[in-house]
Order: C-alpha cells, then sequence, then structure tokens
C-alpha cells in the first residue's frame, strides 16, 4: 500500500462528501489497490456516517460513539491504515488534480523528508497559510501585536515562493499533511494531549529534532474552506487553540517560558478586551467576549 488518506470528521457531511469526490478523482494516479481511504467520525450528527456507507461503500469508516479529539482519531486512522505514506486531510478540503501525486513522489525522491504539506486555497483561489515557523515566545509576541504587517517573523512570504520548487519549512498546516510512516513510527504518534490544535506543530518539532526535514510543497495543491468544523462551537475552539499553545509551550519549552507566554497572552488580550466594550460591535463584543475568557481560563492551561 502507496497511501493511506487518513480523514477525521465531524458534522462535515456535505463537503465530506466533495472531499471524497476529488479524491476518487486522482485514484488513476496509482495502481489499482495502492490507495486507501480511512474516515474517522467523532460521533457526526448530520447524517455523515449514513452518506459514507451509502455512497461510498469503498471508504473504510471508523466510527466513534464519541467526539475523541482530532489527534486520538488520527492516531485511529494511522493505526488502521497500511500506507507507506500517511496523508492527514480535513474533510472540508478539494484536493487538485494531482495533488496526491505530488506529495508522494517528492517523499520518494527525499528519503529524509519526514513530511510534506500541500498548497492551500481559498475558495476563491487565492493562497492561504499553509506553513510558517516554529512558534517561539518572539514570535508569538510578535504575532500578537499585529507586527507581521511591519516585517514578517512568524509567517513565511509564500506568496514568493508559491511557483517555485519544494521549500524546507518547520510546520505545514494540517489540514493536508502528508507523513512517512517510517519517520513516525521513530517520533511516535500524534500528541493525545491536544485535543484539536497545534498537534501538527508538535509533530513536525518532534521530527525535526529527530533529524527528519518537513517540507512545503507548492505543486500539490489543495482548495481548504477552513473551520468548517470548528465554527459550529466557536468559541470553544478558541479557548482549545490557547490551551494546545500553552500545552506545546510547556511541553517543549519548559514551565519558565510558558510562564511568560502566558503573560504575553494577557498583555495582549488586555488591549482586544478594552476595544470591545469601548467600541461596541457584534464582532467587537464576541472578539472582546473571547479574550476575557481565555484570560480567565488561562490558570487553568
Amino acid at each position: 500500500m502507496i497511501l493511506s488518506i487518513l480523514i477525521v470528521s465531524w458534522n462535515t457531511r456535505d463537503l465530506l462528501r466533495r472531499c471524497l469526490a476529488s479524491i476518487a478523482a486522482q485514484q488513476g494516479d496509482f495502481p489499482w489497490g495502492e490507495v486507501e481511504t480511512i474516515v474517522v467520525d467523532n460521533a457526526s450528527t448530520d447524517g455523515s456516517v449514513e452518506v459514507l456507507r451509502s455512497e461510498f461503500p469503498a471508504t473504510r469508516l471508523l466510527a466513534n460513539l464519541h467526539n475523541v479529539g482530532y489527534a486520538r482519531a488520527n492516531n485511529q486512522g494511522i493505526q488502521a491504515g497500511q500506507g507507506t505514506f500517511l496523508l492527514l486531510l480535513n474533510p472540508d478540503t478539494e484536493l487538485y488534480p494531482g495533488a496526491l501525486h505530488h506529495l508522494v513522489h517528492f517523499l520518494e525522491q527525499e528519503p529524509r523528508a519526514g513530511a510534506a504539506g500541500a498548497c492551500l486555497l481559498n475558495p476563491d483561489g487565492t493562497l492561504q497559510a499553509s506553513a510558517f515557523p516554529m512558534p517561539g515566545l518572539a514570535r508569538e509576541l510578535w504575532r500578537l501585536l499585529w507586527l507581521d504587517a511591519v516585517q514578517p517573523r512568524s509567517a513565511y512570504p509564500l506568496r514568493a515562493w508559491a511557483s517555485l520548487s519544494p521549500r524546507p519549512v518547520d510546520v505545514v498546516q494540517g489540514a493536508s499533511l502528508m507523513l512517512r510512516r517510517a519517520a513516525l513510527d521513530e517520533v511516535g504518534l500524534l500528541d493525545e494531549d491536544y485535543f484539536m490544535y497545534t498537534e501538527e506543530v508538535d509533530v513536525c518539532y518532534r521530527l525535526a529534532r529527530a533529524g527528519w526535514k518537513v517540507y512545503w510543497v507548492p505543486q500539490a495543491r489543495v482548495l481548504h474552506h477552513g473551520g468548517q468544523s470548528t465554527r459550529q462551537v466557536a468559541t470553544e475552539m478558541f479557548l482549545r487553540l490557547y490551551e494546545s499553545k500553552v500545552i506545546f509551550f510547556r511541553k517543549h519549552y519548559g514551565g519558565g517560558t510558558t510562564f511568560l507566554y502566558k503573560v504575553v497572552l494577557v498583555a495582549a488580550s488586555l488591549p482586544r478586551i478594552v476595544l470591545g466594550i469601548l467600541r461596541p460591535s457584534a464582532g467587537g463584543r464576541a472578539v472582546s467576549s473571547n479574550y476575557l475568557r481565555l484570560v480567565k481560563s488561562l490558570p487553568g492551561f
């Protein structure tokens, strides 16, 4: 088996249908039977399971009785899959022609590449952030203070890279992340302490520490609608995002840096909270409320 495509789904029935159709359209790029698709459903209630069983019988379905989180569900798929390469693919994506071929071919040609990420595009065809430098205290501060507009430090110039050859990067987005099974066997599965978010950052960090390289492959293009599951519980996912970042800092940078990161988060939250109070609007109130909840939740992270 060359490739196992692993999709974790939660209440994205219609987008999942389109994602699977885009996969089926690329099966001709590989010998028959060399690609498998596994969907791990995290207790969807929108009929996703019924659609899978009736319309995509060749897709292997692992149906969880409750939402076990993104990392754990992906690990279920990884352990069930047979492929030399493992593509972690969001259900709100659609593959452009040749995307799978480009990623597999690149990993076959680069034996020290442990992971490769696709070029993600918005529905209007514009470039989406799909690779970025490894997060650290200074980069997080720079990002939260909106200083990337002055000089990018927490982002890569992907627009300038988009027409070029694959490039080594620190992290690629988990929406379309292909892993070499041998590399993953060496560094371990996704860390299930991350319920949602930052698990791909963690695995890219561990790959780099073990001597593997991570690449962004712009020739592999994937449409990414973005946030289709998480927007259903937007406030909870906002808190999950920063909780996962704190977990990452504590795990890899230690307690002192984690404390400073929490200080940075409080300092960045306060002006957003005040701005939402002084200039009330529906969007402003939501942002202010989210950051207020973040500040209150930080001691428990």
